[in-house]
């Protein structure tokens, strides 16, 4: 069949053979044995629901042994047999160009050099999913080819509720990942009813359909380290920044690591993977022998190298065997996917990759001590270092959450704080997303390089016209985007669609939109879909990351989130999702994120116009309530520009009033 034919099909009326599993691919591992024998026989009629009951006898089986096997029914067999990636947006059979850029973009986060486990239809993070299985995955593609701009396509967690009559102006998707009862978010209830086949976790963007490969963590963490060594006034160049995690965050810290100009040491217990970025360039050298990384980084330190790389093995036995062979740190951090710690987000020290996937399915308590055995042992490294003068920060990925859970001495004297703190806390926050510079992101839909190019072109050529009026206090921010959009060619950061990524503030993204939504007009460029992390200054309410630099008592509070996604949708974004548990675990945030798309109308640029204006200073607003004195700043400016902008400022206490109580 023609990939037309295989999207219009849907759910084949003849089942297709079984497909044998394919040991190339990186797999999910094993999920926990977590459901009682009623809730087993519950799982199979949820999936069974899919088909025609004349295949139910066929199927039972068969989906009762992946239920078995894998902790899941991914039904495999209804993989299709078409290469998934992001096709130019005209070979998609639809009704709707923006349904056709919407299945487009769920190709890309699927796309094998993409995906994490493309089998098991999880795009990065260990676990998150664009789907739950491959069914769901084909009712989706089917729905879109047959929407008109008079519906909406529903979705929860995974599952394509159906499409609904809606109109033009109305998002074309709503997403939900994820959206428990709040007593039953904790990460067993995930385990639980993700094996029921009624939820799952879409981490950010991967259940948004917003994924772009590891280009986008790759700016974070590059204007991360930049900043890092800004503020321990150092400069990059022979310095040394320790980190962990290329599954689940790509490989996008050695990468980052490079362009920022420092010396990289980045461990992962995952051979396969390790392989994989080493061939993707996105590292530079693989090592395997402690003593041998050692003699390496020492050399590269007296060369003043700009190097990335790879220790083949756990990063708690690099932290202590850099105390021991007095290899001083400058930038230390974690990026392994602690939110998913007890099902393949961390390893523990001492057990091989192979023994350690088979404790976790086959004896998840066990697993689970062992994981907190090795949390206790990278804090302890960890701290010998700082007490050397190494600046350790949270990347947001609960390293610090589940180091205090597991007992580690990661908390301040008050008890209350952590002794690091956040990435946002400390840099992120007050450096950029008070100031409204966030993860702007667009993906050409021509799939044309040249078209990518263009878009670097415009998009540079108005922050450095922005730049020339820009006040000194966001001077830095603009200089740090000109400079990464500039190198972004040479850099090599597309894998997967012809995508792009830059940190900008409101007037930056409507003045960067537009300016694509006038050469689409004019027939230069293709349709663009824009987009964001949801790691942004309005989209994420995430205490221990997103706002962790909110002192206010609200930052447990998930409004901004909500009222995020509910002002996107009726301000023009062509869809809208919101998720639990997103980066930093399940029932630990709320977060949500849109796509648009600019076909060059007058309609796509009032669209753009409003809702990118809001998607921003909603967050800002509420980071100045907060007191935080660069939102004060940012909001007071957004509403000089725009006059229907009317925010309430806080009137700040002098402390000498609150001392005296």
């Amino acid at each position: 069949m023609t990939f037309e034919a295989q999207i219009l099909e849907g759910i084949p009326e003849n089942l297709p053979s079984p497909k044998p599993y394919d040991a190339s691919i990186n797999h999910a591992p094993k999920r926990k044995d977590i459901l009682l024998v009623e809730e087993k026989k519950l799982a199979l009629r949820n999936a069974l629901r899919y088909f025609d009951k004349k295949h139910h006898a066929e199927l039972i089986q068969e989906f009762k042994e992946e239920l078995d096997t894998y902790g899941r029914i991914y039904m495999y067999r209804f993989r299709p047999d078409y290469k998934m990636y992001a096709r130019p947006i005209d070979e998609y059979p639809a009704k709707s160009e923006q349904a056709a850029a919407i299945m487009l973009m769920i190709q890309n986060n699927l796309d094998y050099t993409v995906a994490q486990h493309p089998h098991e239809l999880i795009t990065y993070g260990g676990n998150g999913a664009v789907f739950q299985n491959w069914a769901q995955y084909r009712l989706t593609m089917k729905y879109l080819a047959e929407m008109t701009n008079e519906q909406t396509l529903v979705m929860y967690s995974g599952h394509p509720l159906g499409l609904f009559p809606s109109h033009k102006e109305a998002p074309r998707v709503v997403v939900t990942n994820g959206m428990m009862i709040p007593n039953y978010s904790k990460q067993d209830d995930w385990e639980k009813y993700n094996a029921l086949g009624v939820t799952q976790y879409g981490q950010m963007t991967a259940g948004s359909y917003m994924y772009i490969g590891p280009q986008g963590i790759v700016h974070g963490t590059t204007i991360t380290v930049l900043n890092g060594f800004r503020k321990i006034k150092k400069t990059t160049k022979g310095h040394l920044f320790v980190t962990s995690g290329l599954g689940g965050m790509s490989g996008a810290q050695p990468k980052a690591g490079n362009i920022a100009g420092c010396i990289t040491v980045c461990a992962e217990v995952n051979a396969k993977i390790t392989k994989i970025r080493h061939e993707q360039g996105w590292i530079d050298e693989i090592i395997t022998d402690l003593n041998t990384l050692v003699d390496r980084v020492s050399r590269a330190k007296e060369s003043k190298e700009t190097v990335s790389l790879a220790y083949l093995g756990n990063i708690v036995d690099v932290w202590e065997k850099f105390d021991q062979a007095n290899i001083y740190i400058d930038l230390g951090s974690d990026q392994t996917s602690l939110h998913n710690p007890w099902a393949g987000g961390y390893y523990p020290v001492g057990i091989s990759f192979e023994n350690a996937n088979i404790m976790m399915a086959n004896d998840p308590e066990k697993f689970k001590e062992e994981v907190q055995n090795s949390l206790r042992r990278h804090a302890d490294a960890i701290n010998k270092h700082t007490a050397k003068g190494t600046y350790f920060f949270d990347y947001g990925n609960a390293f610090l959450l589940e180091t205090s859970r597991a007992g580690a001495d990661v908390m301040a004297e008050n008890g209350i704080d952590f002794k690091y703190p956040s990435y946002v806390q400390d840099i992120m926050g007050p450096m950029c997303f008070d100031y409204g510079f966030g993860p702007f992101r667009w993906v050409c839909t021509s799939g044309k390089p040249e078209d990518l190019a263009k878009t670097d072109k415009i998009a540079s050529d108005v922050l450095e016209e922005m730049k020339k009026n820009s006040p000194n206090e966001i001077q830095q921010q603009m200089a740090d985007n000109i400079q990464w959009i500039q190198g972004a060619q040479e850099n090599n950061l597309v894998v997967g669609s012809q995508a792009r990524i830059l940190y900008a503030d409101a007037e930056g993204r409507m003045k960067i939109a537009k300016a694509f939504n006038d050469a689409i007009a004019k027939g230069d460029i293709g349709m663009v879909v824009l987009g964001r992390d949801h790691h942004d200054v309005s989209g994420t309410d995430s205490p221990y990351r997103e706002t962790s630099n909110i002192y206010d008592g609200s930052r447990f509070t998930a409004d901004m989130a909500i009222q995020n996604v509910i002002g996107d949708s009726f301000r023009g974004a062509t869809w809208v999702s919101i998720h639990n548990g997103g980066g930093v675990g399940w029932g630990e945030v709320i977060n949500g994120g849109f796509g648009m798309i600019l076909d060059g109308t007058t309609e796509a640029e009032r669209r753009l116009k409003s809702m990118l204006f809001w998607d921003v200073n909603n967050g800002i607003a509420r980071r100045s309530w907060a007191r935080n004195e660069a939102a004060v700043f940012s909001i007071k400016r957004a509403m000089e520009i725009e006059p229907n902008l009317k925010v309430t400022i806080p009137n700040i206490v002098d402390d000498n009033l609150i001392n005296l109580l």
